[in-house]
């Protein structure tokens, strides 16, 4: 099973590279699979690699879902 995360481009670099962030962590990523991109833009990110441009909306959304999740985690967790 694979998993990707929603993250706003933050800065972009070159040689097909950004720096994201992803619920407030910056990481460097490679874009070179995603066209036409800019600062603010939302991309989904998988091992490093930003995998497709997606919604902000959509993007927003799914942040939420994973951040109940965490929560859900946490509470059966003690």
């Amino acid at each position: 099973m694979c998993l990707s995360v929603p993250a706003e481009v933050a800065e972009l670099l070159p040689g097909h590279m950004a720096i994201v962030s992803v619920d407030g962590v910056s990481l460097e990523i490679s874009i070179a699979l995603v066209h036409d991109l800019a600062v603010g833009d939302y991309v989904l990110v998988h091992v490093g690699y930003a995998l497709a441009k997606i919604d902000p909306a959509e993007a927003e959304r799914t942040l939420e879902l994973l951040q109940e999740l965490g929560s859900v985690g946490q509470e059966l967790g003690s």
